[in-house]
């Protein structure tokens, strides 16, 4: 690992703390509070934008491999259709 994939994964560390604090806000306060000028969706929306920045980051310094990002999508995509109700209504809707 060299000093510029270094560099780009501890930014990408940082964005992830910075997309579950901006999460845990939403929870707490509601999307639409409002703070310095700006709603908790509002930070929400620009920290999710840092982080797949870092990650186009990463996949474009060859740290991760985008295929296999994408693989990777598509699996959890399937589990989360397997194991959670957050598809459930769609289901019935289309079935």
């Amino acid at each position: 690992m060299n000093d510029k994939q270094k560099e780009i994964m501890l930014i990408a560390q940082e964005e992830c703390a910075e997309v579950v604090q901006a999460i845990s806000k939403c929870f707490r306060f509601g999307f639409n509070d409002a703070y310095n000028g700006a709603t908790n969706k509002e930070k929400l929306e620009e920290e999710v934008g840092d982080l797949l920045c870092m990650i186009n980051m990463m996949m474009d310094n060859r740290i991760i491999d985008r295929l296999s990002v994408e693989f990777a999508i598509d699996a959890k995509s399937d589990k989360i259709r397997k194991w959670s109700n957050i598809f459930k209504n769609e289901e019935t809707l289309t079935a």
